[in-house]
């Protein structure tokens, strides 16, 4: 199989057991998961999918020839999300805005569900060693440090801002280099550029104001179909058109609920209040400390070298939090 990724470009994906995974309905599923959640309003430039960033974390593993098995993790690891990005996190009580774990904190049991132990059963693939996150650390890596699913989504979603160009992402991938299972520059200047470029992404977008608004006010809509049962609880695990083809059914029957919708389509004026609001909504504050390959292979973050960047790690990893008040 031919497969043009907008970053890594042509790729020839030959192995069985991850071709079938790709067109497994879970797969297939994040077709209709944009990456940056409700996208379509609030940041119309990112139209990606979680399911081309899931391909995404497989090729770069792919390329820098980690096992099969933690390819397949990168290729599996986003599809427990639910509904429009992180919005889990901002409707069920065991989720959070201020870490966005509650796709983490359910995956394996969800995996569990779906069709995929079928197809690691047929392959000979042993399901318990795949879900354990600790085998595979070059896929996943607590902040800040480097992963392949962090590099992924902040090379896909700044090309799609235009903050990354194509010769800067070549730039970065060619930097890098695998120590240790760790991401590391080789670069001093590239991985503080790479560091300041995400900072940029986390404060404009990630977690910035038009998140926090689209967070807070697309959870309200969805708690109060919920409460009013236009949608049920498993709709969250379906495909944003999908949940809302159901909810906009009663948009014209239901005072509230087209109040709550012209909010979140961003119909409603506002302004931020923190005296006086409808909306508080907390948001994950992303920042990264790249490691760097000093002599003789020893790596050192860039913070040991950049007093400043040290400052900056701890301020910026706090969550951000928005009080916002709506004039309909």
């Amino acid at each position: 199989m031919k497969y043009i990724d907008k970053i890594y470009g042509e790729v020839n994906i030959t192995e069985p057991v991850i071709l079938e995974l790709i067109n497994s309905p879970t797969l297939q599923r994040l077709k209709g998961l944009p990456q940056m959640g409700y996208a379509s309003v609030y940041f119309p430039k990112a139209s990606h999918t979680r399911f081309e960033h899931s391909l995404g974390v497989f090729i770069l593993l792919k390329k820098f020839n980690a096992s099969l098995n933690e390819q397949i993790t990168g290729l599996i690891h986003d599809v427990s999300h639910t509904v429009f990005c992180h919005m889990g996190d901002y409707i069920f009580k065991s989720g959070s805005g201020k870490d966005h774990t509650f796709q983490d904190k359910i995956f394996k049991n969800f995996v569990k569900k779906t069709n995929i132990p079928e197809i690691f059963k047929k392959y000979q693939i042993d399901i318990d060693y795949i879900l354990n996150e600790k085998n595979f650390p070059l896929k996943e890596k607590p902040l800040p440090d480097l992963c392949a699913d962090r590099i992924d989504y902040f090379l896909r979603d700044g090309f799609a801002f235009g903050t990354l160009s194509k010769k800067e992402i070549k730039e970065f991938l060619k930097d890098l280099k695998i120590n240790q299972n760790y991401w590391v520059f080789q670069n001093p200047d590239l991985a503080k550029k790479f560091a300041q470029k995400y900072l940029y992404l986390n404060k404009q977008y990630w977690s910035g104001l038009g998140a926090g608004i689209m967070y807070g006010t697309v959870a309200n809509v969805i708690k109060y179909s919920l409460k009013k049962e236009y949608i049920r609880e498993n709709d969250i695990f379906s495909t944003d058109k999908e949940i809302l083809k159901k909810i906009e059914k009663f948009e014209n029957k239901d005072e509230k609920l087209n109040l709550l919708l012209n909010r979140m389509q961003l119909k409603a004026k506002w302004r931020l209040n923190k005296r006086n609001y409808d909306v508080c909504v907390f948001c994950k504050s992303r920042v990264v400390d790249p490691l760097i390959e000093k002599t003789k292979g020893k790596i050192k973050r860039l913070s040991g070298v950049d007093k400043k960047w040290r400052y900056i790690v701890k301020k910026e990893s706090q969550p951000k939090e928005y009080y916002i008040k709506f004039y309909d």
